[in-house]
């Protein structure tokens, strides 16, 4: 009888301890898969950063959003598959020597530069609105227009970084 028993408190041990190492390995792959998404978010930050210093010089952009030319419009993420005017020449790849890749990256950061057009710049704003005394004077403000571009940066191609985490970051810029 205390044979038996012994032999079942074992085995209930031994089922803890796999239970334990189980926990463990999900543990060690749920680690793994924040490293690589981090290494990732890193590379999404340096194709956004390659897209503002080149904004200045950038000759030409994916889109123009704001002449409502586009049948589709402008999508949120240009990098879907259901966008259809977005031609594979306007997804601009970062070069290597533009950015400190981590040894552990799954590819280059690439990046696509759209035209939002041209807004009052709130920054710039002179209007009359800005005092009181302005209604009192008759004073007619100015508003200086900016352009606005969306950058939309992922931290690779999908299509070469297979079974690997991939960022998307999107941000506008004011030129």
């Amino acid at each position: 009888m205390a044979l038996a028993v012994s032999l079942i408190l074992l085995l209930v041990v031994t089922l803890i301890g796999l239970a334990a190492a189980r926990g463990t390995t999900a543990q060690q792959r749920m680690s793994a898969n924040f490293y690589d998404r981090e290494i990732a978010f890193q590379n999404a930050e340096a194709g956004l950063r390659e897209a503002a210093n080149i904004l200045p010089v950038i000759g030409t952009t994916a889109r123009d959003c704001w002449s409502g030319t586009l049948v589709d419009g402008c999508p949120i993420n240009p990098f879907a598959a259901t966008t259809t005017n977005l031609q594979p020449t306007d997804i601009r790849t970062v070069a290597g020597s533009a950015y400190a890749k981590h040894a552990n990256a799954a590819g280059a950061p690439q990046f696509v530069v759209e035209d939002m057009g041209e807004f009052p710049d709130p920054d710039t704003d002179t209007g009359f609105d800005q005092t009181a005394n302005s209604f009192q004077y008759n004073a007619q403000g100015t508003t200086i227009q900016s352009r606005y571009y969306r950058i939309t940066a992922r931290s690779g191609d999908p299509a070469t970084t297979v079974d690997r985490s991939t960022v998307t970051l999107q941000a506008y810029y004011k030129r």
